[in-house]
């Protein structure tokens, strides 16, 4: 896949805050980044890496950013910065762990890059991820409210493993994967699941980078993550978890199963133009969830089969 992706995504990184004035339109940089090393980091046909190739370079023709091709600061003086900017929110939940996945994600691409951007690019990543102090967790919940969330707790109750590295991460986030009777199409179900994986992800990503203080710092909050959701891993229709979200409406509807998967040639064959490739989530749910299937030491089939829902139609 052409390096030149992870140029061009991390142009958007730097760029959304001061051309949006927002935190969002960065996903597309971080869903190319992540479509680069879904194909780099797994095998499949080259008709599949070639679609999938196409569909990311279909989604960034419709961005309107000025790529730059050359840096003047060093991945390390990059890396200092951008971790300079993380720290500060790393010991709460923040959006999902989105301040953690665009840190993440573009560090991977600098590092794979061997260098890139200009004093003010970086800063631009760095404005982005400092734009998350102070926001809410999360703004779509089933049973749980925005300030359940924030006031919520870690318990021995909760039973979770001691983690010390990202192979174990990856081992509790699939095994909570599997654990869903049911998933719903919905930002408070389906896309918390699949921040979970990528949350998740990125926390392995900055362990794998050497940054293991950042690793340990932000687990507590992705536990938090998961500890809601697990309220709703067996959800009885007759006795409905209470909704807060301000786009999802009950009843919810079920998520569809993707007959293909993404290292399927079938799967890209639709294409994902008409629905904004799901904010970018056409690559990045992929990307994380193969990068969490690596790590583990034998196939895990449950994990795939509920993965099918976070991928369908």
């Amino acid at each position: 896949m052409d390096i030149r992706i992870l140029e061009k995504g991390l142009s958007i990184l730097s760029q959304c805050k001061r051309r949006t004035g927002d935190i969002w339109e960065a996903h597309y940089g971080a869903a190319a980044i992540a479509s680069y090393f879904f194909v780099k980091e797994n095998k499949m046909s080259d008709e599949t890496a070639a679609r999938i190739a196409a569909e990311c370079d279909l989604m960034l023709s419709s961005r309107s950013y000025v790529y730059v091709s050359e840096g003047e600061l060093s991945a390390n003086e990059a890396t200092g910065l951008i971790l300079h900017a993380l720290w500060p929110t790393m010991d709460e939940l923040h959006y999902v762990g989105h301040n953690v996945i665009y840190a993440a994600i573009s560090l991977l691409a600098i590092k794979e890059l061997g260098n890139w951007g200009h004093e003010d690019d970086i800063a631009g990543i760095s404005c982005l991820i400092q734009s998350f102090q102070k926001t809410i967790p999360g703004r779509s919940w089933l049973g749980y409210s925005v300030s359940d969330v924030k006031r919520l707790e870690l318990t021995e109750g909760d039973q979770f493993p001691n983690i010390q590295n990202s192979a174990q991460l990856s081992e509790l986030v699939l095994k909570e994967l599997t654990s869903f009777q049911t998933i719903y199409k919905a930002e408070a179900h389906h896309d918390l699941i699949g921040h979970m994986l990528t949350f998740s992800q990125a926390l392995n990503a900055l362990h794998d980078l050497g940054h293991d203080e950042y690793f340990r710092k932000g687990i507590p909050s992705l536990l938090k993550l998961i500890k809601v959701l697990r309220v709703s891993q067996a959800i009885n229709p007759d006795h409905p978890l209470p909704l807060f979200s301000p786009i999802d409406r009950v009843p919810l509807p079920l998520a569809s199963r993707s007959e293909w998967l993404p290292l399927e040639a079938e799967y890209w064959i639709k294409g994902f133009r008409q629905v904004d490739w799901y904010f970018g989530h056409a690559f990045k749910f992929p990307y994380s969830f193969y990068n969490h299937l690596n790590r583990l030491n034998a196939p895990n089939s449950r994990a795939e089969e509920n993965f099918r829902y976070l991928v369908g139609s």
